[in-house]
């Protein structure tokens, strides 16, 4: 009853009111929203690692095209470990592992 008492004139008092619905507008439907918010901290979170794993992925491309570039011996085995390449006086022989 005491709350009741204390709380009834707040409530009466306009500005107090306006900030309420103000409040509650900005929490529940603006663009804006608290959930909203929370899906934008989310997809930045999910983004920025999507970044760090292609900047990673691109220095190592790099070190194999450095590699690949300056010495004829690993192009030839990157030649034929990644696209099977052979020679023509030689067979290729692919085994497959099963799961």
């Amino acid at each position: 009853m005491q709350r009741l008492k204390v709380l009834l004139p707040l409530l009466k008092n306009r500005f107090v009111l306006v900030g309420l619905v103000f409040l509650v507008w900005m929490v529940f439907f603006d663009s804006n929203d608290l959930i909203s918010q929370y899906k934008y901290k989310r997809k930045l979170r999910q983004l920025e690692e999507n970044k760090n794993f292609y900047l990673e992925q691109i220095e190592l491309v790099k070190k194999d095209k450095e590699e690949l570039f300056t010495n004829l011996e690993k192009l030839e085995k990157f030649a034929r470990e990644k696209y099977k390449m052979k020679k023509d006086d030689e067979d290729l022989f692919i085994v497959l592992k099963e799961d």
